[in-house]
């Protein structure tokens, strides 16, 4: 995928950003529960969680594909924050036509099992259901839910201090996971609204595995950079162990694996932009597999490569693999999309395989 000039100037300007403000120490303190607050502000002011948006929603319209590179960069740095949440959000709530403002935000459900129903309540609506393992939800000022109406799929804007109390849950990597329950909790007239085509809950679901799929080839490429510098600058028997053919070996997969996550990932983000459901839809289960497959084996030679440093707290190639491990098993884990694919495919018959993986839409 050819980088505009544009794009490439986005990822420099992310890329110093969070080289200045998503320090280990960081990542270290939103994992003892701190917000990184100031690294949100300073991601927020850049306009970037809300770019996607029309200009007349307080958006610039810019490309998802500039987006999705951004994400690569938040996965390479382990940043704290709901970026990936806050895009997906706002997507949904404008779309609907509902307000939000300028904080960070979450967005549900996230996990396939999860189902919410909207009833008339009066002037308002009832919503009803689990939105279980929402990220960030303890320390966001709005969530935004898509849930089942009268009439079709609907999206819901909630005031996340006023929303039911959260049970609150991490992944391994400590980052924020919490569960909300709702059992006829009010919602505000203006609040909800009836989603447009080509948003949907099956689509918030595709965008969020791509997210995490982006995200975590940013973590491969930062995993693969600190086992090179590793393997250089540490010496045994006299020489750099980057000499010896087996920890060449163990790096030269790693790179392979790295450059196909984010070939995978890459493919998924131009998916987006095809206007063909089915090929997006593929696409992005194929990446979300391919990525989760990459990181199973990444993490292994990364880690084979470091030897016991790399399990340590004081030293960062952790904080990159249990994102990596947290990350593939969110918005469905590699066998569900695998299973995907193959639904796909098979409902395309084996004569329209090769023209499916060649041609595209």
């Amino acid at each position: 995928m050819a980088i505009r000039d544009e794009t490439r100037m986005l990822l420099e300007s992310m890329g110093r950003l969070f080289e200045d403000k998503c320090t280990k120490q960081v990542v270290d303190a939103a994992e003892t529960g701190v917000f990184a607050a100031d690294l949100w502000q300073a991601v927020s002011e850049t306009g970037v969680p809300l770019a996607a948006l029309p200009e007349s929603a307080g958006g610039a319209d810019a490309e998802w594909a500039d987006l999705y590179a951004a994400l690569r960069v938040a996965g390479r740095f382990s940043a704290p924050i709901p970026l990936a949440e806050t895009m997906l959000a706002g997507w949904v709530a404008s779309s609907a036509g509902l307000d939000i403002g300028d904080g960070p935000m979450t967005v549900g459900p996230v996990r396939s099992g999860d189902r919410l129903t909207l009833a008339r309540d009066g002037n308002g609506w009832s919503l009803t259901g689990t939105a279980s393992r929402l990220p960030y939800a303890s320390f966001v000022q709005q969530i935004v839910l898509i849930a089942d109406g009268p009439d079709g799929e609907m999206a819901v804007v909630l005031d996340a201090a006023a929303a039911p109390a959260a049970e609150k849950g991490k992944n391994i990597a400590n980052e924020s996971r919490d569960t909300l329950m709702f059992d006829g909790f009010h919602v505000e007239a203006d609040a909800a609204a009836s989603l447009p085509d080509g948003v949907s809950r099956a689509g918030l679901y595709r965008r969020g595995a791509l997210a995490r799929a982006t995200m975590m080839s940013g973590a491969l490429e930062r995993a693969m950079d600190l086992a090179v510098t590793y393997a250089q600058e540490r010496v045994q028997f006299g020489r750099p162990i980057s000499k010896f053919q087996a920890v060449q070996q163990n790096l030269a997969v790693l790179a392979e694996q790295t450059a196909v996550a984010v070939a995978a990932s890459n493919l998924g983000i131009e998916a987006l932009s095809s206007g063909d459901g089915d090929y997006e839809e593929l696409q992005i289960a194929i990446a979300k597999t391919r990525v989760g497959e990459a990181a199973t084996l990444a993490c292994e030679l990364a880690h084979q490569v470091h030897g016991a440093i790399g399990f340590t707290k004081e030293y960062s190639l952790q904080l990159a693999t249990r994102r990596l491990w947290s990350w593939r098993e969110e918005f469905g884990s590699d066998p569900e999309w695998a299973a995907k694919v193959g639904t796909i495919l098979c409902g395309k018959g084996a004569d329209n395989l090769w023209s499916i993986l060649t041609d595209g839409p």
